[in-house]
């Protein structure tokens, strides 16, 4: 069953053609990774997968409903949730505050600043915060401010508020970029403890280890267009990848 179905989306900025008539299925309970060389279109497919643009024509399909010309929020109340290159967090925050925001936006439909200044009077979504830091190994680090954390830690800190929302599909824009080996190997168990879940996911990443780590199927982007698809051993023998995206070289 497809989750979401991109058919025929075009985007033209100016005499530039960022997508041109993609097409692209994500099946349920699958990580979909989607790579390509810089300026392919894969961001700019993301944003208007999640309302931050909209396509010239095509439609996006999400549990059978036509996105577009959605707002980004209405998008998330659908069940979409997208982490981004840079983590959106809370800098000023601890990490507990910052799961809150979520919880309490979640609960109430909307964020209120008046249940946030009553939320330490608050044990249900206090213990809900909890339960979510604890299920990203962070629950001993929940009174630290979120901007004195590694990139690493802040990722797992988006996710997990992320998660929060209960998502039927997690879009992942370059969820290792930036980040040290180590802070990559244990983002990477992250999400195999995610995928093992069932949760669909969407992935851009430029880093192979992490696709073939995590990957079912990969689609591979060039020039505003999906070129080639298929399972992480079919995109790693295909010679159109490695002239397109590797420059030749072996992946």
């Amino acid at each position: 069953m497809s989750v979401l179905e991109i058919s025929g989306v075009n985007k033209t900025f100016g005499g530039l053609k960022a997508l041109d008539d993609v097409n692209l299925k994500i099946e349920e309970k699958t990580v979909h990774a989607v790579i390509g060389p810089n300026g392919a279109g894969k961001s700019t497919l993301l944003n208007a997968v999640i309302g931050k643009l909209i396509p010239d024509n095509g439609s996006i399909m999400f549990m059978n409903q036509n996105m577009i010309g959605l707002k980004p929020h209405q998008i998330n109340q659908l069940g979409i949730s997208r982490v981004f290159q840079t983590p959106e967090i809370f800098t000023e925050l601890s990490l507990l505050e910052n799961m809150m925001i979520p919880l309490l936006a979640h609960r109430d439909g909307q964020f209120k600043l008046s249940a946030w200044k009553r939320s330490d009077q608050d044990s249900e979504i206090q213990d809900k915060a909890a339960h979510f830091l604890e299920d990203v190994n962070m629950l001993e680090k929940a009174h630290l401010h979120a901007g004195s954390m590694s990139r690493g830690d802040k990722r797992r800190l988006e996710l997990a508020m992320c998660l929060s929302q209960n998502p039927k599909l997690l879009l992942l824009d370059e969820p290792t970029a930036g980040m040290a080996r180590a802070d990559t190997n244990n983002t990477i168990d992250l999400l195999l403890k995610i995928k093992s879940r069932g949760m669909t996911k969407v992935i851009i990443e430029h880093d192979m280890h992490v696709v073939f780590s995590l990957a079912d199927k990969v689609s591979v982007m060039a020039q505003g267009h999906v070129i080639v698809e298929g399972s992480p051993d079919e995109i790693k023998g295909d010679p159109r990848v490695r002239e397109a995206y590797l420059g030749g070289a072996e992946v």
